[in-house]
């Protein structure tokens, strides 16, 4: 492993563990994909739900687009190898 790929599998590890901190605490946690329009992002609750959101034109909202099937969630946290919030 070079030093780029360690130093970038660490800054995963810490996203990954920040994922489970914020859900552990009743908080949601924001999932980001390249995918998806300019202004939009996938919201994990702790509940395991995930909801499809856009940043509202005041930047301090999000506003509700869907919330995504159990089939969805699923596909989406093996996408980004993230385990079921424990």
């Amino acid at each position: 492993m070079t030093e780029l790929q360690k130093m970038a599998q660490v800054g995963t590890d810490a996203v990954k563990r920040l994922r489970l901190q914020k859900l552990k605490s009743g908080h949601p946690f924001m999932i980001n994909e390249k995918e998806l329009p300019s202004g939009q992002s996938y919201l994990e609750y702790p509940d395991g739900s995930i909801k499809l959101v856009e940043i509202s034109d005041n930047g301090r909202e999000f506003i509700f687009i869907r919330e995504l099937s159990v089939l969805e969630c699923k596909k989406l946290r093996e996408k980004f190898h993230l385990v079921v919030n424990a």
